[in-house]
């Protein structure tokens, strides 16, 4: 498992040493309840196993050490715990019906956490997008100025994303969320498919509709690769901010708490340092997300090829993603936003953002497209080298005066027309103040 540092206690408490075990005998308790239901174990057993049979992780790792079996040690110890009627448990299935479905529990409510971190790193952007709904910037393509937004435009980009990734979520959820009591070659010679589907009821899981020792890995490749999606959705936003808080640009400003140090060497640093943490952070989960898809092909009816790398993506994955969802939620709840430097940078092209406007104007009066298209970007590029107002350039311009007057150029400039289905745009996000 991952660095204590990045693990969260809610997460890190589905993954920890020795909780598979809780969830293999919870496993284990079901499929024998179900049996005694239907007579398939004497009731007095069943409540023999009731009441005796727990979980002692110290005797379990001994009794592995010797057979170099997980789940067979963790029966014998169960069954040394309850004594005679220990001899019930485990009846007609194999290690796999028990830790699939098992392992299914553990990332059901694993996925449930980070909906609940992708639902809250929602409300962060949300909030933030109604602040700065009308906070004019200028937007920038392949790093060059383009035409004026809003940083609410943005951030509200970002939100779509990220209910696109609460459904991927939602989907692998029920994915991952399936059982298995099948036997091992998930034939039901030796118990019954309805005790499995009443097993796979009583747990909160769908029954797979038919499985061979093991459940199909596509469904978990489908859980880990949506991960690495939402990991590269996160990265997305932190690289953006780690640009826009660049020295040169400093629009906004990732949160910085008292007493925090930037630099060993240089006490003026802020460095936009858990932006780069989660941008890192991502590699990993597209690296997991490979080797969650190499785990689908496996050989016949089962191979262990992909169980050692389960033992490390699969907890590893999810507690990344936990971690990098709190933390960029911290992030942009603390984000600072330089309305002002986003007003002096939007300045530093001297109007240039607005030749579109001037282009299609001299379109509208007559112009013909390539034509205009030439004056226009003859006079911004004399106002760039030169250092000059675009405006000022254009307005000098005769080949443009036979098309637009002076007042008609003045009225081009005017940012406010880059704002004006700003509203519409949110209320398709159903984001209203």
């Amino acid at each position: 498992m991952l660095l204590d540092r990045y693990t969260h206690p809610e997460m890190g408490k589905l993954w920890q040493d020795g909780y598979e075990y809780d969830r293999w005998l919870e496993v284990e308790l079901a499929v024998a309840e179900v049996m005694a239901k239907r007579g398939e174990i004497p009731q007095k057993a069943m409540e023999d196993i009731r009441a005796k049979a727990k979980v002692n992780s110290k005797r379990i790792l001994e009794i592995e050490a010797i057979v170099r079996h997980d789940l067979i040690a963790f029966l014998q110890a169960v069954v040394e715990e309850i004594g005679e009627s220990g001899k019930y448990l485990h009846l007609g299935l194999t290690s796999s019906d028990v830790k699939d479905t098992a392992l299914s529990l553990v990332l059901k409510d694993s996925g449930l956490l980070l909906k609940k971190d992708l639902i809250e790193f929602r409300e962060a952007l949300v909030k933030r997008a109604l602040e700065s709904k009308y906070t004019v910037m200028v937007g920038r393509t392949h790093g060059i100025h383009a035409e004026p937004l809003t940083f609410g435009l943005k951030l509200a980009l970002w939100i779509a994303e990220i209910d696109r990734q609460i459904e991927r979520l939602d989907q692998a959820i029920v994915s991952v969320s399936a059982g298995k009591i099948s036997g091992a070659v998930g034939t039901y010679a030796n118990v019954s498919p309805e005790v499995e589907e009443a097993v796979c009821h009583h747990l909160g899981l769908e029954t797979a509709l038919v499985s061979n020792q093991i459940l199909q890995r596509d469904r978990h490749a489908h859980f880990v690769t949506t991960l690495a999606l939402i990991g590269g959705s996160i990265e997305k936003i932190s690289t953006e901010i780690r640009n826009l808080q660049r020295t040169d640009i400093l629009e906004v400003e990732e949160p910085f708490a008292d007493g925090q140090k930037g630099s060993s060497a240089m006490p003026h640093k802020r460095n936009p340092i858990i932006c780069e943490q989660v941008s890192g952070m991502s590699r990993l989960l597209r690296g997991n997300a490979v080797a969650a898809m190499e785990n689908i092909a496996l050989w016949h009816e089962r191979d262990m090829t992909h169980s050692s790398v389960e033992r490390i993506i699969l907890p590893d994955s999810c507690i990344l993603l936990d971690h990098m969802l709190r933390q960029m939620t911290k992030v942009i709840s603390g984000l600072k936003i330089r309305e002002d430097h986003m007003k002096r940078n939007l300045q530093k092209t001297f109007g240039l953002t607005s030749s579109q406007r001037v282009l299609l104007a001299l379109v509208e009066h007559g112009c013909m497209r390539e034509e205009a298209y030439a004056w226009v970007q003859q006079n911004a590029f004399q106002a760039w080298d030169q250092g000059l107002d675009f405006i000022e350039v254009v307005s000098k311009d005769a080949r443009v005066l036979n098309y637009l007057t002076k007042e008609e150029i003045q009225g081009l400039f005017d940012l406010r027309y880059h704002l004006q289905h700003v509203d519409n745009i949110f209320k398709r996000l159903k984001l209203e103040d």
